[in-house]
């Protein structure tokens, strides 16, 4: 198939690869514009941009699809489907209806449940079980289209970026099978129960609340790792907890509980496993406590 390719970040760029892999004639990709990135604030391709141009593939970058021209140029492509996973602009009718099959999306979720832009945390943040990908046909509406296929992966213990990576493969090798018999996958509506919402990460939900169960902090370390990276705060430093794990002692919220890092919580307690000062790598608690005096007693702010 002739394929226009639509995708961002890092969770993208194995399906643009798979596609490739696979035979399909990739026409074009487009992808957000490069941003500001590192001490020198140097523009910075996105990964899926830097995949494409590794592979010889034009690579369109408009601050938006709502132009008549941008439109127009797309459409010329005369692609059979457009691919889309994690693009980050709306798409206008106009382009949806310009590939021959429409546009089909990876989504990182089973739906209709997280439809929106953060479907990975918001499934850990929540204690689901399991989640997944799904292909879908896209409408003018937030993830509203017609399913053509499924894949089903546990949780478990997974870190919102150990999940993405899995899911980013799983979603390149189910829009391949896809892909390749387009009429055994046919398009299904989603059902009208179980519809929730994936609310795009804020930064200043990173913050730890110890007055949480210890359950749901642990989960939110996950969902937080890699970023923006779950955190407290002692003595008026910032501390990123990248994981974690339950224990069950009693204590307030907040407070150390002895002297290796048993932070009090709600409901039980959380013992973090690796952590990063500011400024420094990751490091176990072990390592922390030879150079920074936490003592038991005292108290750290989420």
């Amino acid at each position: 198939m002739r394929i226009i390719y639509m995708g961002t970040p890092d969770f993208a760029v194995p399906a643009l690869v798979a596609l490739a892999k696979a035979g399909h004639e990739v026409v074009a990709v487009y992808s957000q514009p490069p941003r500001p990135a590192g001490r020198g604030k140097a523009l910075r391709p996105s990964p899926v941009q830097a995949q494409a141009e590794q592979m010889g593939i034009e690579v369109r970058t408009p601050i938006s699809l709502k132009d008549p021209e941008v439109q127009s140029a797309f459409a010329a492509l005369n692609a059979d489907v457009a691919v889309v996973a994690a693009y980050g602009l709306i798409l206008p009718r106009a382009v949806l209806d310009a590939p021959r099959f429409g546009c089909l999306n990876i989504h990182a979720s089973l739906l209709p449940r997280w439809r929106g832009a953060a479907p990975i945390q918001r499934a850990i943040l929540s204690g689901d079980n399991v989640t997944g990908v799904t292909i879908m046909d896209m409408e003018t509406g937030l993830d509203t289209g017609p399913m053509r296929a499924k894949h089903v992966t546990p949780i478990e213990d997974k870190t919102a970026g150990t999940l993405t990576a899995e899911l980013a493969q799983a979603g390149a090798e189910l829009m391949v099978e896809v892909l390749d018999d387009l009429p055994a996958h046919p398009p299904v509506p989603q059902p009208d129960d179980g519809v929730t919402y994936a609310a795009k990460i804020d930064k200043s939900e990173a913050r730890i609340d110890f007055s949480r169960d210890a359950h749901q902090v642990e989960r939110h370390i996950r969902a937080f790792n890699p970023m923006p990276g779950a955190f407290l705060e002692y003595r008026g430093e910032r501390f990123r907890i990248l994981a974690a794990h339950v224990e069950e002692h009693d204590g307030q919220p907040g407070e150390l509980l002895d002297n290796s890092l048993l932070i009090g919580c709600g409901h039980g307690a959380i013992r973090p496993t690796l952590i990063q000062r500011a400024g420094k790598g990751a490091m176990s608690p072990g390592e922390l406590l030879r150079g920074y005096d936490l003592p038991a007693g005292s108290r750290v702010d989420g």
